[in-house]
């Protein structure tokens, strides 16, 4: 993956804007390189969208192919970040529930759901108790990930880009198509909704509160919600998201607007289910063998 795109230098956007032009043109090598560019950032945006790393496959390659059906269209009026994290943003938000989604109801009903699991001391079997730190970790991350859920998918999308990604106000209104000071109130009611459940709920921002990832992660392996022999978010081929978008690590002693977010940034950059063969090159070949770019490119099917 690049720099992340939200934050990276204009030199990087001007280079996206070259590779657009001769991609828009029939070179379909320029188009390689342009998706490859993006792709990981834009799966891992759908993952903190939708959970499911399946899901988040299938909506990243919808919005891949919807970006490169209008590669053309690209004139370079604006950013090629604004241009095409557009369309991603609106795939994904207009994109169809999953059960998953769907099962999240708001923050009151996941709070009596995590309250519902007792709290027990990790006990794991000789085959997982080498791999301790990771399941704990998964505890956390699909914890925290279902805490975004609870949000309405448009304040899942400003929290994303702001404090996730670290997109400023200006350029994420711009992708948003909104002013940025609309999207500083968008904000503003998601950091309160999702950051008074955390304060009052998560014993990471709290220790006084008894919620812990570790004692809760025996009840979610009963309930199914971790799986140790098949990690979603923590695995240990993953790279901290610091080592790959060069974020800076700030202290946690106080946890304001900041100090939230940093919580997910601490969350790994993921590749796209790589064990099960339909990882980053799978997607590219699918995208580049679709009927879609056979008839961009007028490649032959044979």
């Amino acid at each position: 993956m690049i720099h992340n795109p939200f934050t990276a230098e204009i030199h990087h956007d001007q280079k996206d804007a070259e590779l657009a032009s001769s991609a828009a043109a029939g070179n379909k090598d320029a188009l390689e390189i342009l998706i490859r560019r993006h792709q990981g950032w834009i799966y891992n945006i759908a993952v903190r969208m939708v959970l499911n790393p399946q899901n988040a496959q299938d909506i990243t390659q919808e919005a891949l192919l919807k970006m490169v059906t209008r590669i053309a269209q690209f004139e370079g009026r604006s950013s090629f970040r604004t241009w095409a994290y557009r369309i991603v943003t609106n795939c994904f938000l207009d994109s169809k529930r999953g059960p998953i989604e769907n099962s999240f109801s708001g923050f009151t009903a996941y709070g009596n759901d995590l309250d519902a699991i007792a709290n027990h001391d990790l006990e794991l079997t000789t085959e997982h108790e080498p791999e301790r730190a990771l399941i704990v970790e998964e505890a956390k991350m699909g914890c925290m990930l279902g805490m975004l859920l609870c949000l309405s998918r448009e304040q899942r999308m400003v929290y994303i880009l702001a404090d996730i990604f670290e997109a400023s106000a200006p350029v994420a209104a711009d992708i948003l198509a909104i002013t940025p000071g609309n999207f500083r109130q968008k904000l503003s009611r998601a950091r309160r909704d999702l950051h008074s459940f955390m304060h009052n709920k998560c014993g990471l921002v709290d220790p006084t509160n008894p919620c812990r990832c570790e004692r809760k992660a025996t009840g979610f392996m009963k309930e199914g919600w971790l799986e140790p022999n098949k990690l979603k978010f923590s695995g240990s081929h993953l790279k901290n998201m610091q080592d790959k978008a060069q974020l800076e690590v700030q202290p946690l002693d106080e946890f304001a607007d900041n100090a939230y977010g940093q919580l997910y940034r601490q969350h790994p950059l993921q590749e796209p289910l790589q064990g099960t063969g339909e990882g980053v090159d799978r997607i590219l070949v699918r995208l580049l063998d679709s009927p879609e770019c056979h008839r961009i490119f007028g490649l032959s099917n044979s």
